[in-house]
């Protein structure tokens, strides 16, 4: 690999960009407070805590508005959208936060210098981000080593998701080098022999292992890849790749060797962790429903309108330890509206009410599941809740469904963020690598990034 040639991991741009969205703004500030004698700037950046007050608020909302989001960070358009919306939101909050922000000043132009200074700095950054460093710092070459009929599906599984990653060889180790037409208007098949010198040539950065192949290198490939590591080329496992990219265990790779790559993260067991959710969770449903009984009247309103008939319907659902419990939530479709049988709910589902599509857009049908939450049924964050019927059918043909039960299901989760409503089974496969992946990591740190990402889904009305 080239020296100087430098990558980045997709949590590490994220981390870059957060940091110099603080950095560039917290010093156009100094300098706009200094340089024009702008009382309520100085205020602001010569004290610490209104300082941190501030950052904390607009890395928030970045996060809310998916400022941090690399598909969105990446497009003109979108980043210019979510920059306004996060400075707005920023600057109106911070502005009415009594006691810990500056006092107003009573030159109302000082309040509109702040928002513009604010505003015109993040979108120059973020501009010049877009067109000198997310298209050319952040590519990525990566090179393969896996059976011939492995490689489209593999390949296809990782640049997908990340589009500045680019694996442009593969290596068989059980193939003889054949210059086949297929492999021609794909990617490029090079010899055992000569991988040193492609990696070399080509400035590779990785190396990549499929993780069936770990067993089958032979003494000449792992002589290769011990050169290849001594010249600084990572060389990884490609479940370990795939998890990085796109944050899913991708459990139709590994197989019965599933629980070696899937340790269970030691917060399902750690008490002080499930204790200290615990309180978060009769908090935050307590407040739920005390919400929900504020908008009841104009949710009765609705559904006298739009839905004609009862509030609320209750369905069993599998819980922790495939144990069943009713959920309860609000009606959203006509009455009887499986009178065929269990099916999944689609997109443009004709069985959604008019009022109902308005429910499950803004997640407000969900409101009654806090009493779930409250009752112990269920958490706020983990695996949406199964039917009974639906388990039975995706068990049967996909391994590991039923791990989903080691934790109690969610209000929201890991795979509702990321994924669009699960219509048939192969999206119930997806959705399944998205909750493993939660299981695995669990986290108050992915507890608060499924928490920002369900704030995103209801403000820009999400909800399927």
């Amino acid at each position: 690999m080239a020296k100087g040639n430098i990558h980045f991991e997709i949590s590490e741009r994220k981390m870059i960009l957060l940091l110099f969205d603080v950095f560039f703004v917290l010093v156009a500030l100094y300098a706009v407070g200094i340089i024009f004698d702008v009382r309520y700037l100085k205020e602001i950046v010569f004290s610490q805590s209104r300082l941190i007050l501030f950052a904390s608020y607009l890395v928030a909302f970045g996060v809310v508005f998916e400022m941090y989001h690399l598909q969105v960070a990446s497009n003109e358009f979108q980043i210019l959208k979510s920059t306004l919306l996060t400075v707005s939101s920023t600057v109106w909050v911070y502005l009415l936060t009594p006691v810990f922000s500056p006092e107003l000043p009573k030159n109302r132009l000082q309040i509109l210098v702040f928002y513009t200074v604010v505003c015109l700095v993040l979108i120059s950054w973020r501009f010049f981000y877009v067109k000198y460093l997310a298209s050319n710092r952040f590519l990525q070459n990566a090179l393969l080593i896996c059976e011939e009929n492995q490689v489209t599906e593999l390949v296809q599984g990782i640049e997908n998701i990340d589009p500045h990653y680019k694996i442009v060889a593969f290596v068989a180790p059980h193939a003889i080098l054949e210059q086949k037409e297929e492999n021609k208007s794909y990617i490029e098949q090079v010899a055992i022999s000569n991988l040193l010198m492609y990696v070399q040539e080509k400035r590779v950065s990785e190396v990549v292992i499929a993780t069936k192949m770990a067993e089958g290198i032979d003494t000449e490939l792992y002589q290769q890849l011990i050169k290849i590591l001594e010249t600084g080329t990572n060389i990884r496992e490609y479940v370990q790749v795939y998890e990085s990219k796109t944050h899913r265990i991708p459990i139709q790779h590994i197989a019965m060797d599933f629980y070696r790559f899937f340790p269970f993260s030691r917060s399902n067991q750690n008490k002080l962790y499930l204790a200290v959710v615990r309180i978060l969770e009769l908090l935050i449903s307590s407040i739920g429903i005390l919400m929900g009984l504020l908008v009841l009247p104009f949710i009765l309103l609705g559904n006298l309108l739009g839905n004609r008939g009862s509030l609320f319907y209750y369905q069993e659902r599998i819980g922790k330890d495939g144990v069943p419990f009713k959920i309860v939530k609000l009606r959203t479709m006509i009455r009887n509206a499986e009178s065929n049988g269990a099916v999944f709910s689609r997109p443009n589902d004709h069985r959604i009410t008019r009022f109902g599509k308005f429910l499950r857009k803004t997640r407000i049908d969900e409101i009654p599941q806090f009493i779930n939450v409250i009752k112990g049924d269920m958490a706020l964050i983990g695996p949406r809740p199964e039917r009974p019927e639906f388990v039975s059918q995706i068990a049967a043909s996909m391994p590991f469904y039923e791990t989903r039960h080691v934790i109690k299901p969610g209000v929201t989760g890991w795979a509702q963020v990321k994924y669009s409503y699960g219509e048939n089974i192969e999206d119930s496969l997806i959705k399944l690598q998205y909750d493993l992946y939660y299981i695995k990591h669990r986290s108050f740190y992915l507890d608060l990034n499924i928490t920002f990402k369900t704030i995103t889904t209801v403000l820009f009305y999400r909800g399927q």
